[in-house]
């Protein structure tokens, strides 16, 4: 089996709605395309509210929807692994100002809408405190983001 050449981290504010979203968004168009082997990827919130807990139940159900798994528990992110990624997707901007006050290499850490062509903003908003909707609208953007994303990463190598 092939060692995974590129490491992944998708970072929000708890880990528990975008980025674990995000995760299994790209995890499963990475096996759809059969490229998954190439990847390691996790997720985590630069935030600790929810270490420990799956994902929001609204995040389960959207991507339950679309026949996406969403494999990981919550997690804070930590300072002594910055050098273990090699690409870090933040939600937000807000949260790319959180890593690189941890201390992560500016250069490794994307917002992840850099990637979507047709995004009209750089932001993924937080559904947490909004209604259902708020998550469909959500997975469209990380769908597009990762869509975008796994094209630029496999082009590359």
């Amino acid at each position: 089996m092939r060692q995974p050449s590129q490491t992944l981290l998708f970072v929000c504010l708890g880990n528990i709605c975008r980025s674990p979203l995000a995760e299994g968004i790209f995890l499963h168009l990475a096996q759809q395309r059969g490229v998954a082997d190439r990847f390691s990827v996790d997720s985590a919130g630069t935030g600790g509210w929810h270490i420990g807990k799956g994902p929001d139940p609204r995040s389960v159900a959207v991507a339950r929807k679309h026949g996406v798994a969403l494999p990981s528990r919550a997690r804070q992110v930590r300072g002594d692994e910055t050098e273990h990624w090699n690409l870090v997707l933040a939600m937000d901007t807000q949260n790319r100002i959180d890593l690189l006050d941890l201390g992560f290499d500016a250069s490794k850490v994307r917002v992840i809408r850099v990637f979507d062509p047709t995004a009209d903003a750089e932001d993924v908003p937080d559904p947490y405190y909004g209604g259902d909707d708020g998550f469909e609208h959500v997975y469209a953007m990380l769908l597009a983001a990762c869509n975008g994303l796994l094209e630029h990463l496999t082009r590359e190598s």
